[in-house]
């Protein structure tokens, strides 16, 4: 049961380490999901924005901690 505590924790640590790339990544995945369903997207395009989205968020992170270790 201890394991299943350590887990869910550090779980939890993950998406809370980063609290704006969390924001980010929940609205990205909130404002596609609303274009395709109230503005009729294509799945294929709304697919892409999801890669591509996600993409471009991974590389701004990595460029931020890159920029914040560097004295």
């Amino acid at each position: 049961m201890t394991i299943l505590k350590e887990l869910t924790g550090e779980l939890i640590g993950m998406f809370v380490a980063e609290k704006w790339l969390t924001v980010a990544v929940l609205t990205l995945i909130a404002v596609t999901g609303s274009l395709l369903d109230f503005a009729g997207l294509d799945q294929l395009a709304a697919g892409a924005i999801l890669l591509f989205g996600s993409l471009l968020l991974l590389l701004a992170s990595v460029c931020y901690a890159a920029k914040a270790r560097t004295p």
